[in-house]
């Protein structure tokens, strides 16, 4: 599932002209460790939920790739 995430946090990092990330940790910050703005969660919110089906902001902030998998899982 890691990978997945991995994969649409680079397709945004990319469409930004920013470098492709080789990996990513569960403890990694959305914002000053993937270098995502505000933006950039909008479209990882939407791209998620294509994928997943589910609104990973719905309960409140989501900061952290643990986070992100925690809600995918429930």
């Amino acid at each position: 599932m890691i990978e997945k995430i991995l994969e649409i946090v680079n397709v945004i990092r990319e469409k930004n002209s920013k470098p492709l990330l080789n990996e990513i940790n569960f403890n990694d910050k959305l914002r000053s460790d993937l270098g995502l703005d505000s933006l950039d969660l909008a479209e990882l919110t939407v791209r998620i939920e294509k994928e997943f089906g589910i609104d990973i902001f719905e309960d409140g902030i989501i900061e952290t790739v643990e986070e992100i998998i925690k809600k995918i899982e429930q």
